[in-house]
């Protein structure tokens, strides 16, 4: 009792003291028992206007890794699974994920055990505002609040400015963290499962997204791959808590979505326009897209592979006001060698350029090239 004194004294009268105890036992009722008295006094104690009651009440902006206890109100922008765990004395843990924003920044939360359960059981959605406390931490991808069984999670009937701040595809480099983005869907890929050393197996799928700064490949894994058969081309995306890794085959930053990831459709509209590199600027080691004039035709030939498959392969060449390359066409594409003439107009989406015959560098257009004909 005395604790709960104690803050209702930094309250100035402006309540009774037996109304102050009053609204605490009704927290602690309505929360129930999911916190304990003195908690419920501070958050009781916010409700009225008074901040100052020994545990922080502040802005995400503001808060740091030397924060230690905080408070604060925000809206719930994203939701993780729930995952158990075993612990080392044998029991079973739970923990869950959630982002949450106010009108100056994001945070990640951590819930554990009960809290955790919310999740698990759809009881927290998105939109929802919440008054929280819990301690901050570094975590996986920066800092986060964890909200253990003493924390606060408490549903308030309020509403507020919230937003995640996005990164520009453009501005995305290999090694970043939690990063946000908002794009385009350009291209998607079938699904694919494969076998892990430990005998588990796994999924990954790949979409293409840009924005006005640029476009990125994005590898999804697992059960984040199920958002292809949701997407169509030119759709509106979010992800939320990506990682960026180069490609060691392309060389080439894309972006990693998991299990700590989101993905989701949005209503609002993405602007991209395809960046266009002279031939004449084409140097091997990179990816790039070209448009121009078909202004030769090989043959169609098909190969057998290594593994005793048998492939295709064409060759084109498209010429520009700068210049003239030959591209491989493999696979389905070698079949466009057919269906070509000289001066159609054409273009080439993400092939890579290498060394050819007589050091001419080249461009070849694998899976993971398109190829419009205009």
């Amino acid at each position: 009792m005395d604790e709960i004194i104690e803050i209702y004294e930094k309250l100035g009268g402006i309540i009774s003291k037996d109304e102050f105890i009053k609204k605490v036992d009704e927290k602690v009722e309505q929360m129930s028992g999911l916190c304990d008295t003195r908690t419920a006094a501070m958050l009781v104690a916010h409700d009225l206007g008074v901040s100052d009651t020994g545990s922080s009440v502040q802005k995400i902006a503001d808060i740091t890794p030397e924060s230690g206890n905080v408070g604060f109100i925000a809206k719930v922008m994203s939701v993780f699974p729930a995952k158990e765990f075993n612990r080392n004395d044998g029991t079973v843990g739970r923990v869950a994920n959630l982002m949450v924003a106010d009108e100056t920044g994001s945070i990640r939360l951590t819930l554990w055990d009960e809290r955790a359960d919310l999740i698990k059981n759809s009881e927290i959605e998105i939109g929802q505002v919440f008054q929280i406390s819990g301690y901050v931490k570094e975590g996986y991808s920066g800092i986060e609040v964890n909200v253990g069984n003493n924390g606060v999670l408490s549903q308030i009937d309020e509403d507020i400015e919230a937003s995640i701040a996005s990164t520009k595809i453009g501005e995305i480099k290999d090694g970043m963290g939690d990063i946000n983005i908002k794009g385009k869907v350009l291209d998607i890929s079938d699904v694919k499962t494969f076998n892990r050393k430990d005998g588990t197996t796994g999924k990954v799928a790949n979409i293409t997204v840009g924005d006005d700064s640029g476009k990125i490949r994005v590898t999804l894994w697992d059960e984040t791959t199920e958002m292809t058969t949701k997407l169509q081309i030119d759709d509106s995306v979010e992800i939320i808590n990506g990682y960026a890794r180069e490609n060691n085959f392309s060389q080439q930053v894309e972006l990693q979505v998991g299990n700590r990831s989101v993905l989701k459709k949005i209503e609002e509209a993405v602007e991209f326009s395809e960046s266009f590199t002279s031939i004449a600027d084409i140097i091997p080691g990179e990816s790039y897209s070209i448009k121009g004039a078909v202004s030769g035709l090989g043959e169609l030939r098909e190969f057998t592979r290594d593994d005793g498959t048998i492939n295709m392969v064409s060759n084109i060449y498209v010429s520009d006001e700068n210049g003239r390359i030959r591209i491989a066409l493999w696979g389905d594409h070698a079949l466009l060698v057919d269906e070509l003439d000289i001066d159609t107009p054409i273009e080439i989406i993400d092939a890579f350029s290498k060394s050819g015959f007589n050091d001419e560098i080249e461009l070849s257009a694998g899976n993971r090239t398109k190829i419009k004909v205009l």
